[in-house]
């Protein structure tokens, strides 16, 4: 999984929905068939945190992590190796102003 981060308090008004389309990335993955799915993620500010304490539910507003660097988004890929998904994830737009999460998803 790509998970895509970035500090939202540099973006740009109106960049994250210019960069909602990748800029031709997600075709390029599509056509190599290593793209499985993916998402853009709503502001942290709509985020709500749950943690279950004993037998309570505790709920708080935002990111659960004081910071600026937020997950924007995820692409789910598929790929024969680390230095496929690296490679993958190096051609994705956000790692020129952000940074790129790769992590292995647990196999059932």
């Amino acid at each position: 999984m790509l998970m895509i981060c970035s500090d939202v308090s540099e973006l740009v008004p109106g960049e994250a929905e210019a960069m909602a389309g990748c800029g031709g990335w997600s075709e390029e993955m599509e056509r190599r068939g290593v793209l499985r799915g993916g998402a853009g993620l709503r502001p942290s500010s709509d985020a709500t945190t749950v943690r279950v304490r004993g037998d309570e539910v505790l709920l708080s507003d935002g990111p659960f992590a004081e910071t600026k660097d937020q997950i924007g988004g995820f692409s789910l890929i598929e790929c024969a190796d680390l230095d496929e998904a690296v490679e993958v994830a190096s051609k994705h737009p956000a790692a020129r102003y952000g940074q790129i999460e790769v992590r292995p998803l647990w196999e059932p």
